[in-house]
């Protein structure tokens, strides 16, 4: 048997990272197995579907290399094939017209419930050989047995048993001949020969629904694997007030495809206390049937910390690639400065994201308008002048602009005033960038190059002579 998987997302919102992580557990199922890997559509919701929510589903499983082996099928195409099985299934009786109106379904509801019973619909046009006097235009319902139990061998949640009498008949086509999900997801599921059913549990109770008309078309349904849904970090239901709604907004906030896919696989899977997954792994390790029962919780600092691995440990030319994608997004030119790769290189250690690490690395590329007043209050002091007068003459002077000869500059004038190396670092530093934080300072200055260096620190001499002779001037924000 050829393992069939599918990833069925409604496009009536955009693509989250709940749908993300169903995605991911079908996709790695259907390639540990040497399996196909379907990407279904489910767009019959017309007055709430978009095209926008379908492009960005489409561009987040791009963005996410979860490639697909067919599709993207789309339900709003295959309309004539529902009909022909809702016409099936009316010929063979395990199908009806229902001419209740929604007072009459009210009114069922309010006896169901008077008589301590679930509230459904009681059937009452199953047994009628011909429309009632008058009627409207009839919807169809399923004709859901009246006995027995329907039992779900779940790979996730084991054995789920439901008695078939509390299962009403559900509505598979509306008075608009439209079919409903339990009916398109059936077909679907049939016709492309799905073998495995992964998706979250919210889906549970249309379940045993679905695999009764499996039964009534005469077709074995697929195996389920109902996976827990997703809690906010506070504990509670996922939802907008918890940030992040799309997962594009992950890739806009710097977050690396890699790392998301890694930490979704850790949330409610895990092989020992393995945390680093590559995607090869993944694919080897991963079992369905190994899914916690229970809801796991959002870590954002564990993603964060999962993103600074990939950052740091990550093949360096795709990397800086996007770096330089990230220093665009960010507005910052980079024509005139020092190449974005080189710069990713001496900022990969110090960021968990890529949209920090191309805020932090402006001063590359922009001019330095001002001090951040701490740095400058704690580092730019009188006491240093001379000593930033000496380090402009040692710089002016070296013949060639490498980390090495600029370090030795460093070291002599540390050595001439009898200061620690850090002492003269750090106002150079604060010069350089404008704060108290940077790669290493003789990276910074290379990076920075001769000129851009020397005119920095001789604005910064030239701030300290300002201060020196008017001691209230502002020092800068």
């Amino acid at each position: 048997m050829i393992i069939r998987t599918r990833f069925a997302p409604s496009p009536t919102g955009y693509l989250h990272i709940g749908g993300v992580r169903t995605a991911l557990f079908s996709w790695l199922y259907a390639r540990r197995h040497g399996g196909i890997f379907i990407l279904r559509i489910e767009d019959t919701d017309r007055e709430r579907s978009t095209e926008e929510a379908v492009k960005a589903i489409l561009e987040g499983m791009r963005w996410l290399n979860l490639d697909y082996d067919e599709g993207p099928w789309y339900q709003t195409r295959r309309f004539d094939r529902y009909r022909e099985i809702i016409g099936q299934l009316l010929k063979s009786g395990h199908a009806y017209h229902c001419y209740c109106s929604k007072e009459d379904l009210e009114r069922m509801r309010s006896e169901a419930m008077a008589r301590g019973e679930k509230p459904k619909y009681n059937g009452h046009c199953r047994a009628l050989s011909a429309p009632p006097s008058g009627a409207g235009i009839p919807v169809v319902r399923f004709r859901n047995p009246d006995t027995g139990d329907t039992v779900i061998e779940d790979q996730i949640q084991g054995l789920v048993s439901y008695q078939n009498q509390e299962l009403d008949d559900l509505i598979i086509a509306r008075s608009d001949g439209t079919p409903t999900y339990n009916l398109t997801v059936v077909v679907d599921d049939m016709d492309m020969a799905i073998t495995h059913v992964i998706r979250g549990d919210d889906h549970l109770n249309n379940t045993p629904r679905q695999i009764n008309i499996f039964k009534a078309l005469g077709v074995n349904p697929p195996v389920y694997a109902h996976v827990p849904m997703i809690l906010g970090p506070d504990g509670k239901k996922l939802s907008k007030r918890h940030g992040t709604v799309s997962v594009l907004q992950y890739r806009e906030e710097g977050i690396l495809p890699e790392a998301l896919l890694n930490y979704l696989v850790r949330l409610g899977w895990s092989h020992g206390d393995q945390e680093i997954f590559s995607i090869q792994e993944m694919i080897r390790l991963f079992d369905i049937r190994e899914v916690n029962k229970s809801a796991a919780a959002l870590n954002p600092d564990k993603l964060l910390w999962l993103n600074q691995h990939y950052l740091k440990h990550g093949e360096p030319l795709r990397l800086a690639t996007l770096f330089s994608g990230a220093l665009r997004d960010a507005g910052i030119e980079t024509q005139a400065g020092p190449d974005p790769g080189e710069v990713f290189l001496v900022q990969r250690e110090r960021f968990n994201n890529l949209v920090e690490m191309a805020q932090q690395s402006r001063c590359f590329y922009e001019e330095i308008n001002d001090y951040e007043r701490t740095a400058a209050d704690q580092h730019l002091r009188q006491e240093i002048l001379e000593p930033l007068r000496l380090l402009l003459q040692e710089l002016q002077a070296l013949k060639d602009w490498q980390e090495e000869s600029i370090h030795g500059a460093l070291s002599k004038v540390a050595a001439v005033y009898g200061l620690k190396l850090g002492k003269v670092a750090q106002p150079l530093r604060v010069a350089l960038t404008g704060t108290a934080v940077s790669p290493s300072i003789d990276k910074t200055a290379r990076l920075l190059g001769r000129e851009r260096t020397l005119e920095r620190l001789m604005s910064a001499l030239q701030y300290l002579e300002r201060e020196r002779d008017n001691p209230l001037t502002d020092k800068g924000s």
